[in-house]
Order: C-alpha cells, then structure tokens, then sequence
C-alpha cells in the first residue's frame, strides 16, 4: 500500500511503501532502479539516507560562577553540519553516493565538495530515475 503525505520541502511528497518511506516518487523510483542493479551485479552493498558529519560540533569553554565557586562547563558554539545522501553503494571497489535532486540548493555545491575532500565520497546528482549507475 502507497501513501502519499500532503506539503513537504519542494513540494514532492513522501511516499510510504513495503521499502521504507522516500522523500520523493523520484528517490523510490531511484531505489527500485539499484535494487536491480545489485541483482544485475553491477554494485554493492546499497545503503539509503547515510548520514556524514562534514563538521563536527564546535564547543567553547565558560566559566559559571556558582554560590561557592566557579565551574568550567562546555557550550555549543556552532552544531554539526551533516551530509545525507540519499543512497550509497559499492561500484567497482569505490563508494559512490547519490543525491536525487529536482531543484539543487545553494549549500549542495559546497556539501558536495565537502564529501569529497573530507570522506573520500563522489556524490553523484541524478536527476532522473533510470540513470546508469
């Protein structure tokens, strides 16, 4: 049973199947695409949603003065900035990752840069389902 849910980023909808939940028609498409691509051997180990930390949190140190005496404690400067690519699989003896996109963002150049240099990780921007992997 497929269930679409109303209002999300970009106006895709998600879709609910016996696979999971997608957050597009076109990323379903996509996963039934290199699902027969493992069955076709032409890659491995297909993962979905595989999340990548680009930057770490960023802590900074203050002092707390309490009744009795001052207490260092630690404090989020800046989050994490995180990468999720929506799948990644084995080709060749190389970790591909994939983002389906419609509409880039203005953070996807430098995200995609940034997986590259940091996690040795091309991700590929396929725009349409059936794209050869």
């Amino acid at each position: 049973m497929f269930k679409f849910n109303p209002k999300h980023k970009f106006n895709n909808k998600k879709m609910e199947t016996p696979d999971g939940t997608f957050d597009s028609k076109g990323e379903w498409e996509r996963w039934l695409f290199l699902k027969e691509a493992i069955k076709n051997g032409q890659i491995s180990d297909l993962l979905r949603q595989v999340k990548y930390i680009l930057i770490p949190t960023q802590y900074r140190t203050e002092i707390v003065h309490l009744k009795t005496k001052d207490k260092e404690v630690q404090r989020v400067a800046e989050r994490e900035i995180t990468y999720t690519a929506d799948f990644v699989y084995e080709k060749g003896g190389e970790t591909v990752g994939e983002d389906v996109k419609g509409f880039p963002n203005d953070r996807w150049p430098l995200k995609k840069a940034m997986m590259l240099y940091f996690h040795g990780v091309a991700i590929r921007e396929v725009k349409k389902p059936t794209e050869p992997v």
